[in-house]
């Protein structure tokens, strides 16, 4: 039985369109940034993600579209697929004012992944705040596992659904697993609390005082459901890592560290935060 929910799908399009002009309001010219060289990809995507020249890549959940056209600077042929429409609408001006192809939709991204031509990308990619989104885990890698072609690769690189567990006083909130839902008051700026660790072309104020006036729903998914989704339809695991780090400030008490990290503070126990997954069909 499918557990899609696609009514609280649409609540999250609508949290995430407020969201997303908040965190682009922070980021001083991107279009520039990206022509002129720049690029927002992370030390530890890439070396999952590997050389992605020449490959076709499908980016899940891509937001507004800045990693996406950082790994078409790397020679990818990309498309970029989110739910909200501010996002692809950013992406596309972004692919258009920075000169580097794209291609963008807006889509939930079942709805794509069913409509998809099967057998037709060497790479999908998603990452950083991109699963526990998505209300069936199971269907997801259904849908990755038929657009991906013969010996394509799936990478993730996300939140670690343990450090989801905790609520922001770093005590355990939430259940782990079982897609429950949790609902919150809606997308914040992580943007501006992160402050330049995630503007790397520059910081301005932009939106003060952020409050998003539609709340948002996200789903508990544990690292058993996550694993057994892309094995299940074919999909072998080739690479799983655990990081120490966040790239945003998951909890208030998080320090700012060196290559664009968050970490606990030193007397907190060391939990893993972020995981990364590569797999193979």
């Amino acid at each position: 039985m499918s557990l899609l929910r696609k009514d609280l799908h649409e609540q999250n399009r609508l949290s995430w369109n407020e969201a997303t002009r908040a965190h682009n309001s922070h980021k001083r010219d991107q279009a520039r940034f990206l022509r002129e060289g720049g690029s927002t990809l992370y030390a530890e995507e890439l070396a999952l993600l590997g050389d992605v020249r020449g490959k076709k890549l499908l980016h899940l959940q891509c937001n507004s579209g800045q990693d996406t056209l950082s790994l078409a600077a790397l020679g990818a042929e990309v498309t970029g697929v989110d739910i909200s429409d501010e996002a692809i609408a950013f992406a596309q001006a972004l692919s258009r004012d920075s000169g580097i192809p794209g291609t963008f939709e807006r889509s939930d991204v079942y709805d794509w992944l069913a409509a998809a031509t099967p057998e037709s990308y060497d790479i999908v990619f998603c990452s950083y705040g991109a699963l526990f989104w998505l209300s069936d885990i199971a269907l997801l890698g259904k849908g990755i596992a038929r657009v991906l072609r013969k010996g394509g690769r799936f990478v993730c690189i996300d939140s670690h659904p343990f450090m989801l567990v905790f609520g922001e006083s770093f005590q355990f909130q939430y259940g782990y697993s079982g897609g429950a839902p949790v609902h919150d008051p809606g997308v914040n700026d992580y943007v501006a609390e992160a402050g330049t660790h995630l503007t790397p072309s520059g910081w301005e104020e932009g939106v003060k005082n952020f409050k998003n006036p539609h709340p948002d729903v996200a789903f508990q998914w544990g690292l058993a459901e996550i694993l057994m989704a892309l094995i299940e339809p074919g999909l072998r695991i080739e690479h799983y890592v655990e990081y120490h780090v966040t790239k945003w400030r998951a909890f208030p008490t998080m320090l700012a560290a060196p290559g664009g990290n968050f970490v606990l503070p030193p007397e907190m126990p060391q939990i893993p935060l972020m995981f990364g997954v590569s797999a193979r069909r």
